[in-house]
């Protein structure tokens, strides 16, 4: 582990003010450690509404940071995560902190718990990350092979003037048939 912390913001701060230090503060730890992918919590209908839009708002900021540096990031829901923690998606935050601290094989459960969470985060992503990418490849796979399948079909299709061909025939093609058609005539 190479460190974990927590940005904090006044509460009475103005709205744009605590975002800008959020964002500071996420650019100094790119900065510092210089990641391959971020992980996100994903932002989920809760009873709060507060508490909804300030994550969603954190988290918006930290995938623009990410962004401007060409860092893939990866979201991950706060069930999700504890579910990989802990193995169940409804555990509560001492049950969280309590795991990653054995897992990471800490002395003490990792302060503030939102420092704990953010570690739990990172090890839901180590962990889910492989059977994503693998999910994410079969997809697109399967996309080519749709594409492909579908310019194959179309170049079988023939192209507007052999439709025309096709639908108007020749003049040569119409006397040949209306001769066919026509009744023979009786020889006596």
């Amino acid at each position: 582990m190479r460190g974990v912390g927590v940005v904090r913001t006044p509460a009475d701060a103005d709205l744009g003010h605590r975002l800008v230090a959020i964002e500071q503060g996420i650019e100094e730890w790119l900065d510092q450690h210089q990641p391959e992918v971020l992980a996100v919590e994903r932002v989920f209908s809760q009873h709060n509404v507060r508490t909804v839009m300030g994550t969603a708002q954190a988290s918006a900021v930290a995938m623009l940071c990410a962004a401007r540096r060409g860092i893939p990031v990866a979201l991950h829901t706060p069930s999700e995560v504890k579910a990989a923690v802990t193995g169940s998606g409804r555990a509560d935050k001492a049950q969280v902190g309590a795991m990653v601290t054995r897992l990471l094989r800490l002395e003490a459960p990792p302060k503030p718990a939102d420092a704990a969470d953010a570690l739990a985060l990172a090890i839901c992503h180590i962990w889910r990350a492989p059977a994503q990418n693998r999910l994410q490849q079969a997809v697109a796979q399967n996309r080519l092979q749709q594409a492909t399948a579908r310019h194959a079909q179309q170049l079988q299709r023939p192209g507007p003037a052999q439709q025309l061909q096709r639908a108007r025939p020749t003049q040569q093609t119409q006397r040949a048939q209306q001769a066919q058609q026509a009744p023979k005539g009786r020889t006596p």
